[in-house]
This record gives structure tokens, C-alpha cells and sequence, in this order.
């Protein structure tokens, strides 16, 4: 059964980390659309919005009950993501609320002792809210990719990249799901499992990026490709960990060194297109969320190598 405590703040460290990741997904869902999926455009708008509410109330409720470690890892925000809503703001027309991140930056963390049955209350009824919200999100996303594969759509969005982000949201729906019902983690079970799943999608991004830069970037092109054969390697690596074939730690030691190199790749890459010193059709915004994603996975990884962090290791 889980405490009061953790049920309150790896609800908040989960929907701080998630929610972002939902809404990012609907704008990005909604800038890839064709003037002729107007109704699209707009449903992944209203998504888009529902989840910075989300958010903003996660926020209005985080000051000094979310983990430090959470705060700290880069995850909610990095150094770019401001700039980079500036930038995506711009270039696509949609509006992005940057005060949501402002007040993210203003956050601080831990100090909570867990004796606020108020605050349990108004988490308890977010986590239902989002729930349904991510619910809605998947039935959403799993429509465009049956219209996209049996050629009814068009989007400039990759089908892996639709399959990718509709994988992210049933984990979301999932962890809070668990949480809501007060379920306590296995560590050493689950830690297999989200390697393999934070594997796979290191080598999906690193696909995407590959796919997104100009042919004539290739460098980073070859820098792409490296990385997304290696985590190939690393999802298999996981998968015969879980089959216990290979030893978990040494699993664990080979994901957090190359997830290390790609968090560098990716913060490089981030800086460079938003110093317009890239050639891609990679919008800014999707760079620095790529950025956040590996600052989680690592934060993940250094949780299972026994490193100092806190036990919201699915936050």
C-alpha cells in the first residue's frame, strides 16, 4: 500500500514530467495535419489546451511537495525549453502558454511530510481528470494511425512517430492508474521493464532525427543513425535481461552510459536550431522534447544503479 506521502508526490513528479510530454505530442499532432483534417486540427488543439490546464493545475499544487531530484534532473524544463516554445510559437502561429514554464522554473522542492489531507484530496481528483484526459488522448491518436495506414490521412508526422507517442501515453495512463489504486512498485522488476521501454524510444528518436535533418547534414546524420543502432541493441539487451539471460546491471550500466551520450547529442542539437545553425525540418520544440525525455530516462537509470535519488523512480 502506498503512503500518503508518495501517493501525493509521485502523482505530482509523474504529471509534471507527462503532461508536458501530452500536450507537446498535440501540438505537434496538430501542426502535421493538411488545411483539408480541419476537424483534426482542431480536436488535437482542444487536447493541446486541456493539457496545459493540466499542467498549470499540477503546478499550482507542486511548490514544495515535488522531488528535488525531479526538479533538478532536467525533465520538466531544461535551459531551452522557453526559448524553444518562443521559437515554435513563432514559426507554427498556435499560441503556447510560456508561462507554464516560467512557473516551472519558479518550483522548489521536498520538505513535504504527507499530513495534508486537503492536498491528498486535490491530487486524488487530478489523477481521475488526467486519467480520462489520457484516455481520450489514446482513442485520439489511435484513430489518426488506422486513418494514416490505410492511407485516409496525411500527416507530415511519421507512422512510428504516431505508434511512438501513443506508446507514451498508455504508460502515463498506466503509472497513474497504479498509483490512484495505491500500488507500490517492485523495483527490481519494473526497472527491466522501463529499460526496455526507454531503449526503444531512444532508438526511435534517434530514427526521427535522422529522418528530419537535411540530407545534407551528414554528420549528424551518421551521428543519428549510430545511436539509434545502438539502443536497437540496448532494447534487445533488455528484453534477454528480463528472460535473464544477460545480468540486469550490466544492462543498466550500458543504458546509462549511452543514454549519457544522447542526452549530449540532443541538448547540442537543441542549441543549434535554435541558433538556426542546423539544416532539418525538425521544429524546436520537438528537439528540447526529446531533451526531457532522456534527462527522465536518466534520472531513471541512475535510481536503478543505486545512485542518490529519491524512491519517485516513476515520476
Amino acid at each position: 500500500m502506498l503512503p500518503n506521502k508518495d501517493f501525493v508526490r509521485q502523482s505530482l513528479d509523474i504529471h509534471l514530467f507527462f503532461a508536458r510530454i501530452m500536450k507537446e505530442h498535440s501540438f505537434f499532432l496538430q501542426v502535421g495535419f493538411t488545411p483539408r483534417d480541419s476537424d483534426f486540427i482542431h480536436e488535437a488543439d482542444g487536447f493541446r489546451r486541456a493539457f496545459d490546464k493540466l499542467l498549470g493545475e499540477t503546478i499550482s499544487l507542486s511548490n514544495g511537495v515535488v522531488s528535488l531530484e525531479v526538479l533538478k534532473s532536467g525533465e520538466v524544463i531544461t535551459q531551452y525549453t522557453l526559448e524553444a516554445e518562443m521559437a515554435s510559437s513563432y514559426l507554427t502561429g498556435v499560441r503556447i502558454p510560456t508561462e507554464l514554464t516560467e512557473a516551472e522554473a519558479g518550483l522548489s522542492g521536498g520538505g513535504f511530510t504527507g499530513a495534508n489531507p486537503i492536498l491528498e484530496q486535490r491530487v486524488f481528483m487530478l489523477n481521475q481528470k488526467a486519467m480520462n484526459l489520457i484516455a481520450a488522448l489514446i482513442q485520439f491518436k489511435t484513430a489518426i494511425l488506422s486513418n494514416v495506414l490505410s492511407c485516409k490521412m496525411f500527416t507530415v508526422n511519421y507512422p512510428l512517430l504516431i505508434e511512438h507517442i501513443l506508446r507514451e501515453a498508455k504508460l502515463y495512463l498506466r503509472m497513474i492508474q497504479r498509483i490512484q489504486n495505491r500500488e507500490s512498485i517492485n523495483i527490481e522488476k519494473e526497472a527491466l521493464e522501463q529499460e526496455l521501454f526507454w531503449n526503444r524510444i531512444m532508438a526511435e528518436h534517434a530514427k526521427f532525427i535522422r529522418g528530419l535533418l537535411d540530407p545534407t547534414e551528414e554528420e549528424l546524420f551518421k551521428k543519428a543513425n549510430d545511436f539509434g543502432n545502438e539502443f536497437d541493441q540496448l532494447t534487445k539487451e533488455a528484453k534477454a535481461a528480463m528472460e535473464k539471460t544477460i545480468p540486469p546491471a550490466k544492462v543498466t550500466e550500458e543504458s546509462l552510459r549511452a543514454t549519457q551520450a544522447i542526452r549530449d547529442f540532443k541538448a547540442q542539437g537543441t542549441r543549434g536550431l535554435l541558433e538556426c545553425k542546423i539544416r532539418s525540418i525538425i521544429i524546436p520544440l520537438l528537439a528540447d522534447h526529446t531533451l526531457r525525455e532522456a534527462n527522465h530516462y536518466l534520472r531513471l537509470l541512475k535510481y536503478f544503479k543505486g545512485k542518490k535519488v529519491t524512491d519517485t523512480a516513476f515520476g
